[in-house]
């Protein structure tokens, strides 16, 4: 439930040149713009001291928004795309084994302990929003990893596990369980810097994707 008397909506990025990208874009001036580190972990825990500083100073945020670049899964988004996720999943969240990965939701915990779940929804209204301000982006789950997929083999295994995924990232899930903690509404907005697969940096396109994002941002009011 979104907080009484809330009003701005918060953008949290990985990295300062994402904010920059994303500021640019802004015709909403109400919107709030953080660049808040790299990783699901930093990246939750930034996000849920802004949420609290926020509501101790009488003006919550509405709704939390992840955005960035990523890398897109081959067939479902190009470079230069913008995608949002239906679902932030951490994609890498619970205990190897000789039958292959178990996820954390698996591992026969209580519930109480796992938080949301390695699946964190996007909220409907949010997400319609967005998908109706931007028509041409894809809409499918986004993985949050920890490490970046660099070989064919964990390529082939994500793929495998998450056949619907569209891209992958680093930060959407721990943003989406501060969020989710706080009770408000999130989503995950991402442009294509390039193709989820075996590491070739020549083969990335930042700016590019930076661009994107920039076009994207209009959206995000």
């Amino acid at each position: 439930m979104t907080a009484a008397g809330a009003t701005g909506l918060l953008v949290v990025t990985a990295v300062p040149a994402e904010a920059d990208a994303v500021r640019a874009g802004l015709v909403d001036a109400t919107v709030t713009v953080a660049p808040v580190g790299v990783g699901p972990a930093v990246a939750g825990a930034a996000t849920a001291r802004l949420l609290v500083l926020a509501e101790a100073a009488g003006h919550p945020y509405r709704a939390v928004v992840s955005a960035g670049v990523a890398g897109g899964f081959a067939g479902q988004a190009g470079v230069g795309d913008t995608v949002l996720g239906t679902a932030s999943i951490a994609a890498d969240l619970g205990a190897e084994s000789p039958d292959g990965f178990i996820p954390v939701d698996e591992l026969g915990m209580p519930p109480a302990l796992l938080g949301g779940g390695s699946v964190m929804p996007a909220d409907p209204q949010l997400l319609a929003a967005l998908r109706a301000a931007l028509p041409a982006a894809t809409a499918g789950p986004i993985l949050t990893v920890s490490t970046v997929t660099g070989t064919a083999l964990s390529t082939d295994e994500l793929r495998r596990r998450h056949p619907a995924a569209v891209a992958e990232a680093m930060e959407g899930y721990g943003v989406a369980v501060a969020a989710a903690q706080a009770g408000l509404p999130f989503a995950e907005l991402r442009t294509i810097s390039n193709p989820v697969g075996p590491r070739d940096r020549d083969a990335w396109r930042l700016h590019e994707a930076l661009a994107a994002l920039t076009e994207a941002a209009a959206a995000l009011h």
